[in-house]
């Protein structure tokens, strides 16, 4: 077995593959969220118009492996923030890298963010990220919803046909199931799928392939009876939040 770099690289991308390709070695169930994973999984965010910079690296890991999560990253060269650790480790991991000025996150069995998505049973499958199914669920599920969020979007739906399974595909049946349980999720994905719309007007990729494919899946979530729950919660509406606004945890020496 090749020894592991000590040493995290300049280059996010290309960490985020170094990381990536250790977990497997490890069988550590680590996966990529985010901007970076949308890059990994979707050739389009890797070239213009659609190709950005990217920042820190998150990721969501099980429960059940949060110990070995913990060796993987000190073995590759990162210090875990002890204090946050020790207070939020059952649903949060924090490590930094002091060469690059970067700093991990690591969700342990559920993103929380703007709204809760549990994904303990969503992380046994290959490859380096999550599925695109929960990349899509990352990005529309911000409240406060940016460009670079909009652009990831994009580059995801182009990339990926709208089906009912997992396999390198949007699984529509999936998150109807989710936003059928959570009236909150379901207005946030709802109000970001227009922002999305509007986004892609001014990009130079084939629009209607990208307004198609939130068709397809929209109409599959709305096909998806709503529990009772969301029937009540929908009743109350805009009139009460339905969100949280999540607080960023950065270390001082990092750039903004």
């Amino acid at each position: 077995m090749a020894v592991e770099a000590r040493v995290p690289l300049a280059d996010v991308i290309a960490e985020a593959q170094r990381i990536s390709a250790a977990a497997t070695v490890r069988r550590v169930a680590v996966k990529l969220v985010g901007g970076a994973g949308i890059n990994l999984h979707s050739s389009s965010a890797q070239r213009p118009p659609l190709k950005r910079k990217y920042g820190d690296l998150d990721f969501v890991a099980p429960s059940r492996q949060r110990g070995e999560v913990q060796k993987l990253f000190e073995s590759l060269g990162y210090q875990g923030e002890i204090r946050f650790n020790t207070l939020n480790g059952h649903q949060r991991l924090l490590y930094l890298d002091g060469q690059n000025g970067r700093q991990i996150d690591i969700f342990i069995d559920r993103m929380r963010m703007c709204h809760i998505v549990e994904l303990a049973d969503r992380l046994n499958h290959a490859g380096p990220c999550l599925t695109p199914a929960d990349l899509l669920i990352s990005k529309l599920q911000v409240y406060e919803v940016n460009q670079k969020d909009l652009v990831d979007t994009v580059a995801l739906l182009l990339d990926h046909p709208i089906a009912d399974h997992d396999d390198d595909a949007i699984n529509a049946s999936y998150i109807a199931r989710l936003t059928s349980q959570d009236w909150g999720l379901h207005r946030t994905l709802r109000m970001n799928t227009e922002k999305v719309r509007s986004a892609v007007k001014d990009l130079e990729v084939p629009a209607e392939t990208v307004n198609q494919r939130l068709d397809e899946l929209w109409r599959a979530i709305e096909a998806h009876p709503k529990s009772l729950k969301w029937r009540l919660r929908a009743r109350v509406g805009d009139r009460m939040a339905w969100y949280e606004l999540p607080e960023e945890v950065r270390q001082p020496y990092q750039p903004d």
